[in-house]
């Protein structure tokens, strides 16, 4: 067995960054293992044709937290926004944008529905007074229900304050909205359905669910959240480009004399007398240390990496039914010149009615591909150039519903890749008249692909649905989400847990914090 150190931190993505930068500044010995060549996981950009690079799994940026930033200063981080957050295809090469600035947005609508623009300003309004509360949610650690020390206490009260703060008409549209479906909440406001579209596809966004499903309305005001007033998806990004985060959490990390080491896959978390003594990687090497976060998701650490025998079988039986449910491909494109489609800086989608896209995740349902998917694409070259030779782009789409789990038995071969890629670009296509003759190379990322490239049960980015039964502070499983596991010295610190997927090092932070304070009290 090698060196010894404090502790371990599995995957080297922007949360397990941040959890080896917190616990280094802490000083404690930290060791970052990646199984990649570089660090940045999922931030991290790829060369998928020579002289175009692009990140396959985000087309928005997610919400760096205010606790991060100021914990391991990182303000100089700039973040700019796309003046138009989101474009629908209206059909004919024809788009309704919504600018990021509320009263333009309402111009906007106006030419479809003056009864919409009339109401635009006071339901941005509404959602950002909602997803307020929930940003202050997602910087706190989940309570501890038996806790009697007054210190734990203390952020509670705040968020109850904060939660007062709302006034009692927003407090009880919290409560309404949350488990809603985002057809009902926006059936309630909207009578334009492009308008409904636009928005509602924020609240399908990686997951297997449907614009009528219920909680829905809750996943678009999560990946609504940082966002300024007016913004009705997540069309921020870096000034220092896609890995501008990664890159600064890094230099964080080394600074605090953190060891990396990349090319180095763990194979399984070792144990003795009911408590982590370190790593074995794949190489067959062993690493000792008493405290090992992983952020891979919770299906892989606890069921791949972890020997049953040290973990109870109702919570094992928890584990195994958390919903992945991967459903989500990704196409990369070299073109040769810009889409002609405005707002194309920010989020496109191409579906342009609640129906539409109803019936394509109905598909998935029964384990088949979308015939007609619910496409979204975003041209990232516009934002940082130095993504494609001069003169040239990328664009990335993403495809709803392509399932990881295929009806009766069949798999995700290089036919069905094919089929699916040439399927993505004709719904581009029809969008965006003369695209499918600007491709010059085109790739394609099953649910499949993304698993064995990124190491993602399911190819689920998310780590695990957020569905309601899957969110705040029952991930991964409801009595287990204070990121200490039931084996003493295993912590999460992923996507899995929470606050959940798009909040940048959110998990990797609250897991170092409770790492410290767990050391503290022993």
């Amino acid at each position: 067995m090698t060196a010894t150190f404090d502790a371990i931190v599995i995957g080297a993505g922007v949360n397990g960054l941040v959890a080896a930068a917190a616990l280094g500044r802490a000083g404690r010995r930290v060791l970052l293992l990646e199984r990649g060549a570089s660090l940045g996981g999922e931030a991290r950009a790829s060369e998928f044709a020579p002289g175009y690079r692009a990140v396959p799994l985000a087309l928005d940026p997610g919400w760096l937290p205010p606790m991060v930033v100021q914990g391991l200063g990182l303000e100089g981080l700039a973040v700019d926004y796309a003046d138009t957050a989101v474009s629908v295809s209206l059909g004919g090469g024809q788009f309704l944008g919504l600018a990021r600035d509320p009263a333009i947005a309402a111009d906007t609508i106006r030419r479809y529905s003056a009864s919409d623009a009339a109401k635009w300003a006071a339901f941005t309004s509404r959602l950002r007074k909602l997803t307020g509360f929930i940003e202050a949610l997602y910087q706190l650690p989940p309570p501890d229900l038996d806790t009697t020390s007054l210190a734990d206490l203390v952020p509670l009260l705040g968020l109850a304050r904060k939660f007062r703060g709302l006034g009692r008409e927003d407090m009880i549209e919290l409560f309404r909205t949350m488990p809603m479906s985002v057809q009902e909440l926006l059936d309630d406001w909207f009578e334009s359905e492009p308008l409904k579209a636009a928005v509602a596809a924020g609240g399908v966004k990686d997951i297997r669910q449907g614009p009528r499903s219920g909680g829905t309305s809750f996943v678009l005001l999560h990946h609504l959240v940082g966002l300024p007033l007016g913004a009705v998806r997540g069309a921020s990004y870096w000034r220092g480009g896609p890995e501008a985060v990664a890159t600064a959490v890094e230099d964080v990390a080394r600074r605090a004399n953190v060891t990396v080491r990349t090319a180095a896959a763990v194979e399984r978390i070792t144990m003795r007398d009911d408590r982590v003594t370190g790593v074995a990687l794949a190489s067959g090497e062993e690493i000792a240390a008493p405290v090992v976060i992983s952020t891979a998701d919770p299906v892989h650490t606890l069921l791949r990496l972890v020997d049953p025998v040290w973990l109870d079988a109702e919570f094992l039986r928890a584990v195994g039914n958390i919903k992945l449910r991967g459903a989500r491909a990704t196409v990369l494109y070299a073109l040769d010149r810009l889409p002609a489609v405005p707002g194309a800086d920010g989020v496109v989608t191409l579906t342009p009615t609640l129906e539409a896209m109803e019936r394509s995740y109905d598909a998935a349902k029964y384990g088949r591909v979308s015939e007609h998917p619910h496409v979204e694409f975003t041209v990232p070259s516009l934002r940082w150039p130095s993504l494609a030779p001069d003169g040239k782009h990328v664009l990335v789409a993403h495809a709803q519903y392509a399932p990881y789990r295929l009806r009766d038995g069949a798999v995700w071969d290089a036919a069905r890749r094919e089929a699916l890629g040439e399927q993505v670009t004709r719904a581009i296509d029809t969008a965006v008249p003369g695209f499918a003759g600007s491709v010059l190379h085109r790739v394609t990322l099953t649910p499949k692909d993304l698993e064995d490239r990124y190491g993602l049960t399911e190819g689920a980015v998310t780590h695990g649905e957020l569905t309601l039964d899957q969110i705040l502070f029952m991930r991964p499983v409801p009595g287990a989400g204070r990121y200490a596991m039931p084996v003493e010295g295993l912590y999460l610190g992923g996507p899995g847990a929470h606050p959940g997927p798009g909040i940048l090092g959110g998990a990797g932070w609250l897991a170092a914090k409770r790492v410290i304070a767990d050391r503290k009290k022993k």
